[in-house]
């Protein structure tokens, strides 16, 4: 299968042995070329093929088994993050470097999650992406310098949680998880061995420390932080 480059399976025969070779995914042409370039310059990388849409990149990141994919995280119609998790689903020796614009930890986790071996900020320099493509064909994994730190205290602490939620008492808590599963006042005090109306006030004790005005919207915020 031929990708836009022109580039199809013939290619992947005709790579030189020990030449790493590396798939592009970003949205913008001009980001694009400047990769190829950069890569293209050593003489063991070499750019097999490349996309601008996520839903372009999964069959001809398969067709081409690269060695390394360099994903960009944010596209106009999808994530590179969800092309790294489908790629990995299919084929776990494809590394993936996801290489973003934007300092964002839930990108970070959410891309460690889906079996990605690096996540690079674009400010990085041209040499140390290059090292970045060479580590993660390796099977090293690869995080940049500037979100390392959150990323060990991510792991030591967990998910940072809600700041909302430090003034709930522990039976608010638990009647806002009630609340989510749909439960009524009624059958919260029966779960609960309380009376309707203490459940009541818990309730409107809880909306207020939230800032919130009805059981739906204490639904909605519950769900959210368990998703």
């Amino acid at each position: 299968m031929a990708d836009g480059s022109g580039v199809g399976d013939a290619a992947i025969a005709a790579t030189p042995t020990g030449t790493i070779r590396v798939f592009l995914l970003d949205d913008h042409e001009v980001v694009r070329r400047g990769l190829r370039d950069l890569l293209t310059e050593e003489p063991d990388l070499e750019v097999v093929g490349e996309a601008g849409r996520a839903d372009e990149a999964m069959d001809r990141i398969i067709a081409l088994r690269p060695n390394v994919a360099v994903l960009d995280a944010r596209l106009e119609n999808g994530s590179g993050i969800e092309v790294c998790r489908q790629v990995r689903s299919v084929d776990p020796t494809i590394a993936c470097l996801i290489l973003t614009s934007f300092d964002d930890e839930e990108a970070l986790f959410t891309a460690i999650m889906a079996g990605a071996a690096g996540y690079v900020l674009k400010q990085i320099r041209g040499n140390a992406l290059v090292d970045a493509v060479r580590q993660v064909a390796a099977g090293k994994s690869l995080l940049d310098p500037a979100v390392t730190p959150r990323v060990l205290v991510r792991l030591r602490e967990g998910p940072a949680e809600d700041e909302r939620l430090a003034g709930l008492t522990d039976q608010e808590r638990r009647i806002l998880r009630l609340i989510a599963e749909g439960l009524t006042n009624r059958q919260i005090a029966n779960r609960m061995f309380l009376a309707e109306k203490t459940v009541k006030n818990y309730v409107s004790s809880m909306l207020a420390k939230l800032g919130l005005e009805s059981r739906t919207q204490a639904a909605v915020f519950a769900t959210r932080l368990n998703s």
